[in-house]
């Protein structure tokens, strides 16, 4: 599962799942980055609302991590999941 999380046109934050975006066996272009973060986080740990400095992918490796947003959306990743966080600004989302 891909999951987006991004800034509304009413500076919310919101989530959506972009399934099927990309089939396994298809390559797509490559982009520069600046750094690469490994982190391990603590069970039942929360981060309580947020938004990142600057667009973010995670990938989960182990474990899980549920992603809220104010409207009461949640998604719960697993293992080769992946979420984009690109809500840079209102009030973001827990996790």
């Amino acid at each position: 599962m891909f999951v987006r999380i991004y800034t509304g046109d009413d500076g919310q934050s919101h989530m959506e799942e972009m399934d099927g975006l990309v089939e396994p066996s298809t390559r797509i272009a490559t982009k520069p980055g600046e750094d690469l973060v490994f982190r391990k986080g603590v069970v039942d740990y929360v981060s309580d609302w947020h938004n990142p400095s600057r667009r973010q992918y995670l990938f989960i490796l182990e474990g899980q991590v549920e992603v809220s947003v104010k409207d009461g959306s949640a998604m719960v990743l697993n293992p080769g999941d992946a979420l984009l966080a690109e809500d840079m600004t209102g009030q973001g989302h827990i996790t």
